[in-house]
């Protein structure tokens, strides 16, 4: 029964949008607390500056996109909440407001956003898109044996030298969807069968093996990290390999946050001021006032309520053609 009654309560709360941000009470609460899935200093900036801006401390935790939904909806359905704004991939904030845990937004810049960010629902708003790259260490990739297509990665030269993040179902799962089907899983059990597959786990651990050399290709390697790692004076270097999908981030503010009126300002924030502080991290901008770093190349992104509708026939597909067999 109670649970009931709290499911009934957060969609009545989820159903009531903030039309305007009153700053003054936002002040006055004080703080606000963000749970992320983003790199703690990628997000820093942006944290930083809304509290110089506004003197609102923001408070963060961050874990694995599994882990920040595991936690809000164990915290709801007790009733002990901490958090106020939630950032992290578009299907888990999806998954959030199938749980009715969202509020419903309001926003001057969402008028901003570029085509196809922002859901009919308006319970998230997309913030950044994670480009999914193929990245390469420039002292084991020669720039002119850089692949143009995928379909040169089914050639010998690529064996032993290819490597993959293991929970990129998503991105096969869209990528399939515009190339077909059976061609698509076609070419990919051929490149695998014959030239084999490093399977890791973590955009970060394989933009990192990259950058060593351990891998000396990486296929789906977030956009963002590799210049992020050049600039430090890594060998690596990528490029963008047609059709180009992307991970789309969002940020949104839960039904019952303890700071609603703080968390509706961040939620502001990132949408606005906060887009060129992400852009100078090298994140894809989700306002069309901030240039994207790929200009007018089309960027499919991934549809959350597919990747959840999809989720477990996707992962099955994965695991078959990459993770069985692949290895380390």
């Amino acid at each position: 029964m109670w649970r009931s009654a709290l499911g009934f309560a957060l969609l009545l709360a989820s159903a009531v949008a903030f039309a305007q941000v009153d700053v003054e009470a936002a002040r006055k609460e004080g703080e606000v607390m963000v749970y992320h899935s983003t790199q703690a200093e990628d997000l820093k900036p942006v944290f930083d500056a809304f509290t110089k801006k506004y003197g609102i401390v923001v408070k963060d935790w961050r874990s694995s996109s599994e882990n920040v939904v595991k936690r809000v909806i164990a915290e709801t359905r007790a009733g002990k909440l901490t958090v106020d704004l939630i950032e992290n991939n578009s299907p888990e904030q999806e998954a959030l407001r199938r749980e009715n845990m969202l509020r419903r937004m309001q926003s001057p810049h969402f008028a901003d956003l570029r085509a196809g960010l922002l859901p009919a629902h308006q319970q998230y708003a997309t913030s950044t898109l994670d480009v999914f790259v193929q990245a390469y260490n420039t002292d084991k990739v020669r720039k002119e044996e850089v692949p143009k297509t995928f379909e040169e990665l089914a050639d010998g030269r690529w064996k032993d030298r290819l490597g993959i993040e293991a929970e990129d179902h998503a991105w096969f799962g869209t990528l399939l969807g515009i190339v077909g089907e059976t061609k698509g899983e076609k070419l990919w059990r051929d490149i695998v069968a014959t030239n084999g597959m490093s399977v890791r786990k973590g955009h970060t651990l394989l933009a990192t093996l990259v950058a060593s050399g351990e891998v000396p290709m990486g296929l789906t390697v977030y956009n963002y990290k590799p210049p992020q790692l050049k600039k430090k004076g890594a060998p690596i270097d990528w490029i963008v390999l047609q059709p180009a999908i992307a991970q789309m981030h969002a940020v949104a503010v839960h039904a019952r946050a303890p700071h609603p009126n703080a968390a509706a300002l961040l939620f502001d924030f990132f949408l606005g001021e906060g887009q060129a502080l992400l852009a100078a991290r090298d994140f894809v901008p989700s306002s069309s006032k901030v240039p994207s770093p790929f200009g007018d190349m089309p960027v499919k992104g991934i549809d959350p309520g597919q990747a959840i509708d999809h989720e477990d026939a996707w992962q099955r597909r994965y695991q078959d053609v990459f993770v069985k067999r692949g290895g380390k």
